[in-house]
């Protein structure tokens, strides 16, 4: 599993239906875990962004589509990241691994 942190922003409709049915966050999230993702943390921050997520997918395909079915909604605009710190260590790790091996 890789680890995504999708930054999003709610749009108009996206805060008038969050105002009127808090709920409606949870959805989505139960939403992302049918498409084969994890909602690992979330937190509604302050800022130019209304919400970071942090989703474990099993690869960028997944990843992509819950990214282009959440705004295809209309509700909410996003940008999502691979976590790259982690991926750089486990490469170089695994390159370690393989030179004691030589």
């Amino acid at each position: 599993m890789a680890t995504y942190v999708m930054l999003s922003t709610l749009s108009e409709s996206g805060r008038k239906v969050l105002r009127g049915r808090p709920g409606w966050v949870r959805k989505v999230n139960a939403d992302v875990q049918r498409m084969g993702a994890r909602v690992v943390a979330q937190y509604a921050v302050l800022g130019p962004y209304d919400f970071v997520t942090i989703i474990e997918a099993p690869d960028n395909a997944t990843i992509s589509r819950v990214s282009v079915e959440l705004g295809a909604r209309g509700g909410v605009a996003g940008m999502t990241m691979a976590e790259f710190i982690g991926r750089l260590e486990r490469g170089t790790a695994r390159r370690r691994t393989e030179r004691k091996r030589r």
